[in-house]
């Protein structure tokens, strides 16, 4: 002990210099914004790579469940491509397989290097960033459900604001044909397998087991996208409107590959909004 304190007093000024060049390169990088973007993306890199490294061998655990996932997706859409095939319409089939490469979305395939589920506020990290066309604001999914928002890109990462965060809200409606709209929020929910459905008129008639779709009002997800199923009904909010709580069908707690969207028409519908913003 008495040499750790002679050790401490020898070489005090170096320990000093120390602190206070952490200290100050904090508020510099604090109060202002082109170094605070700058660390910002260096730390994604940096510890995209980290993560990358130490999500290898838990994707090398979780092949089995993984290759099972992957099965029944190609189960699923093998079914539907049989479905189209043997249709009475032969054109119709043909015209919807042509329709594929005019679709308004396209999807990228990333690998999860990094997921927190038990935060108050979750993120996860992908390993797609700028040089493969990743922006912010992109909606990411998985063949299950919806995850989150792209939140910030760096060159060969991303980081992913989770559906799992207090900020995160995503337009809804019930049933793929329902015109009952609301907002899907996680807020305090400390479950990861659960989230609210805000806002739905109490007029609107809900059922345990109906299930909730992305509406397609935002240009991060496409319409008709699968959320989850309603739980429990008997959740008021107010006098016009109640809550919906809703069982997730996106498994958080084992995601290893999600799918980023990219609304190829996003420009041309923010920027029509944004002249009625304008003239109004």
């Amino acid at each position: 002990m008495k040499n750790l304190w002679l050790f401490l007093v020898r070489y005090n000024a170096f320990f000093w210099f120390v602190l206070f060049f952490t200290f100050s390169i904090f508020l510099v990088v604090q109060n202002n914004n082109y170094q605070r973007s700058s660390f910002v993306n260096s730390s994604n890199v940096i510890i995209g790579s980290f993560y990358e490294n130490v999500n290898s061998w838990k994707e090398y655990l979780s092949l089995r469940t993984t290759n099972e996932q992957l099965a029944e997706e190609n189960a699923l859409l093998r079914q539907q491509l049989q479905n189209i095939m043997s249709s009475d319409s032969t054109t119709e089939a043909i015209h919807f397989i042509d329709s594929i490469d005019e679709s308004r979305y396209d999807f990228l395939v990333a690998s999860v290097v990094n997921n927190s589920v038990n935060q108050k506020s979750n993120y996860l990290t992908i390993d797609k960033g700028t040089i493969d066309g990743i922006e912010k604001d992109m909606g990411v999914i998985t063949s299950n459900g919806v995850v989150g928002t792209v939140l910030n890109v760096s060159a060969h990462f991303s980081t992913v604001k989770s559906l799992l965060h207090p900020d995160s809200k995503i337009s809804v409606t019930l049933d793929s044909s329902s015109t009952a709209f609301g907002s899907l929020v996680w807020g305090n929910n400390k479950d990861p397998r659960y989230a609210m459905v805000r806002d739905i008129p109490n007029h609107v008639k809900v059922y345990v087991g109906q299930p909730v779709f992305t509406s397609g009002y935002s240009t991060k997800f496409p319409k008709g996208i699968k959320i989850g199923h309603i739980v429990q009904t008997d959740l008021t909010s107010g006098e016009s409107f109640k809550d919906i709580r809703v069982l997730l069908t996106t498994n958080f707690v084992n995601l290893n590959h999600v799918y980023i969207v990219k609304d190829k028409m996003a420009i041309e519908k923010m920027e029509l909004e944004r002249q009625n913003k304008d003239n109004g």
